[in-house]
């Protein structure tokens, strides 16, 4: 025995090494990977810059080129207005200067420029300006400098050479202390071990588990991502708790880089998770792992079982070879005859023992009959649930009209209260209670009080129906909160809590 035990340790190390060989040889492919891609995008980012450049200069140029021609234009028509004016004035010295040879005084003042000035008009000085020549102006319109369009690129030259990669942010820093698992919601709280004001979101991912650390097996579960967390902290609501653990960890994300992983934790989840024992009920019902349903012809025919067994070995494996919060199991094999004549009964493959456990169940719209409870394992093949001392139960009848009541030793109390469309059971075996409340207000329906003496199994019974059932779910706050200001009323209240 003691060799088998080196044997079995020594396997189990095997496929750990084994496993860790093949995440290492997974993570080079994955840098050599992420390498070639971190190089083609730098270049997509340079070649962004490039065009960025490209475009902003051909717009400058743009821009220069347009003050060119402004000031060319400008300049052209102040040259045409010159040199109209210099002509008319060379013109108007020509005359001038023949009419100097003019010998007779009337035939002098009798001359006239092209521009209809009368030489006694020039000689004597008047009107001197109607000559374009004397009011033309002799400074350019516009400068011939471009510096108001030239460029500084020291300040942008001092910020490219000062360009590098991107820090990457440092691993955040889950607050265990913070974390809350309640009500199938697991709450997270991280912090930065820096102030960073760069960091634009947070990734959290999750995988469940059944190991008390990080994973060491092959097979083990995807991470589940959820991205772009602007907070310190989330909360998962919803979940299924099906397995003992969950893994939870946390990067940091600037514009443009991932940082690295937080150390990971692991939260304890582990709820009362059990399936409906299909081999071990009546011929009537066609059971899955979570639906019962009532079948006149006797549903459970070969094909069922065989696919059932087909299942089992594929899947994961049953939660039966582990009793909840027990030592050993004292569960018997079923058989298919466990339940006959009127007594149209499942029950769950899991038993309890100690400790407070919860489920939940929805019957279909149409179901005609049906009770849910727990009983003990000793429950008789014709027993029904709730007529005798092994069994509680709430029944449901709807077949002419409906009846609600509570149910234990063959004794009725009847329930004036409306069914509620799902149903929560809560059992606290230590505490000797059987609680049934409104799964959806978490209103209290009845409550069982007694003393377990023996292993308890999940019960149902159906007739005219079917049965869902949703396990992996934690006690609820509100039903503990509940049954603790019961607890406190016991003593006034016994009479109301309790049939037999």
């Amino acid at each position: 025995e003691t060799l088998q035990r080196i044997v079995s340790t020594l396997a189990n190390k095997t496929d750990e090494i084994h496993n860790f060989i093949d995440m290492l040889k997974h993570t080079i492919t994955n840098v050599q990977v992420n390498s070639s891609n971190a190089i083609s995008e730098l270049a997509e980012e340079f070649d962004g810059l490039y065009s960025i450049l490209d475009e902003m200069k051909g717009s400058m140029a743009n821009t220069i080129q347009q003050e060119e021609a402004r000031k060319i234009q400008a300049l052209e028509d102040q040259l045409s207005q010159c040199s109209n004016a210099l002509e008319s004035s060379e013109e108007l010295l020509e005359l001038a200067t023949q009419s100097l040879d003019i010998k007779d005084p009337v035939e002098f003042l009798k001359v006239e420029t092209t521009e209809g000035i009368c030489m006694r008009t020039l000689c004597t000085g008047r009107e001197v300006t109607m000559a374009s020549a004397f009011h033309i102006s002799l400074k350019p319109k516009v400068s011939d400098s471009m510096t108001h369009l030239m460029v500084d690129f020291t300040q942008e030259r001092r910020m490219l050479h000062a360009v590098k990669f991107l820090p990457v942010p440092k691993a955040p820093e889950i607050d265990l202390a913070a974390c809350l698992v309640a009500d199938n919601c697991i709450t997270v709280s991280w912090r930065m071990p820096e102030e960073d004001s760069r960091i634009d979101h947070f990734v959290l991912e999750y995988r469940k588990t059944n190991f008390d650390g990080l994973p060491r097996v092959k097979h083990e579960e995807p991470w589940e991502l959820i991205d772009y967390i602007k907070t310190t902290g989330y909360t998962l609501s919803g979940l299924i708790f099906d397995t003992k653990y969950m893994n939870l960890r946390v990067q940091a994300c600037n514009k443009a880089v991932a940082g690295e992983y937080s150390d990971p934790v692991t939260l304890e989840t582990k709820a009362f998770v059990f399936r409906l024992d299909s081999t071990s009920s009546h011929l009537n019902l066609k059971v899955e792992d979570a639906y019962v349903e009532w079948d006149a012809t006797g549903g459970k025919g070969q094909e069922k079982l065989k696919g059932k067994e087909n299942r089992s070995r594929s899947g994961p494996s049953s939660p039966k070879r582990t009793p909840v919060n027990a030592k050993s199991s004292t569960k018997t094999t079923g058989t298919r005859d466990r339940f006959t004549g009127e007594s149209y009964t499942v029950l769950g493959d899991t038993t309890i023992e100690s400790g407070q456990h919860y489920w939940e169940v929805r019957a279909q719209k149409d179901c005609k009959s049906y009770s849910v409870g727990v009983a003990y394992e000793s429950l008789g093949k014709f027993d029904q649930l709730g007529k005798t001392k092994l069994s509680w139960c709430i029944h449901v009848n709807n077949w002419l009209q409906t009846t609600f009541s509570a149910k234990h030793n063959n004794k009725t109390k009847t329930l004036d209260k409306p069914v509620p469309d799902r149903l929560g059971i809560y059992c606290d075996f230590d505490g000797g209670q059987l609680a049934f409340c409104n799964a959806n207000s978490k209103k209290r329906l009845h409550t069982f009080r007694t003393k377990f003496t023996q292993p308890l199994l999940p019960a149902f019974m159906i007739w005219c129906g079917g049965l869902t059932v949703s396990t992996g779910l934690q006690v609820p706050s509100a039903v503990i909160t509940l049954q603790k200001s019961e607890n406190g009323l016991s003593g006034s209240t016994s009479s109301l809590n309790s049939i037999a």
